[in-house]
């Protein structure tokens, strides 16, 4: 076994013990490279289980994280899935394989122009891509089956709910401190979400608008 598979390895085994029990989602962080989607000064260090800083001042979240929003969200096949924040692009695509259609909004335009080639060059076909304000969601797209944030909204993000199926799930991070708590929303099928704390967490905060130098 090579020493990246071997370090992968340690890593799943590691998440496993952390509660990561879904083997699809373990499957796709698995065959995800995520060496791919940090710098080279990183690389080392891309299969560790931590958060790693990217460029325009964001980072990729740790593994766990990755595993417990994905896990969380129990994406089926034929799902179509709202990524707010698409960043290096790891997130996505962790969950391409898992979904139908991955739609990513970025409001930096240097981060999508990186993770869109990560994504030719990973052959990600499912993952669709925008430029635009994340706090607003994709309307034309919408109702999605689940969406998932990856910056904190610093209160409940009712613009991102009300684009989600009856019946969809949503992982989102809220608060406007240095430590919000991810939360779970699961429709109720009339209008109305169950909300389920999943934990505490650090995610950089979602910016209104989209960046114009950037």
């Amino acid at each position: 076994m090579s020493e990246a598979r071997d370090r992968m390895g340690r890593l799943i085994l590691a998440l496993r013990s952390q509660g990561i029990t879904d083997p699809r989602v373990l499957n796709a962080i698995e065959n995800t490279p995520r060496e791919v989607f940090v710098a080279d000064l990183f690389k080392e260090q891309s299969w560790e289980d931590k958060a790693l800083p990217i460029d325009c001042g964001q980072t990729i979240s740790q593994p766990y994280i990755v595993g417990l929003m994905t896990q969380s969200l129990d994406v089926q096949p034929r799902h179509r899935v709202l990524e707010i924040g698409t960043g290096s692009g790891y997130q996505a695509a962790v969950l391409s394989p898992l979904a139908r259609y991955v739609y990513s909004v970025e409001r930096y335009k240097a981060l999508l122009i990186e993770a869109k080639a990560r994504f030719e060059r990973l052959h990600l076909d499912n993952v669709i891509t925008r430029f635009g304000d994340g706090g607003e969601g994709w309307p034309e797209q919408a109702p999605f089956d689940r969406i998932i944030v990856t910056a904190a909204a610093p209160v409940e993000p009712t613009a991102l709910l009300a684009q989600l199926k009856p019946n969809g799930i949503m992982v989102a991070p809220v608060g406007a401190g240095p430590v919000q708590t991810l939360l779970k929303y699961t429709g109720d099928g009339q209008g109305g979400f169950r909300r389920e704390t999943l934990c505490e967490v650090r995610f950089v905060p979602l910016v209104p608008g989209a960046a114009k130098d950037a």
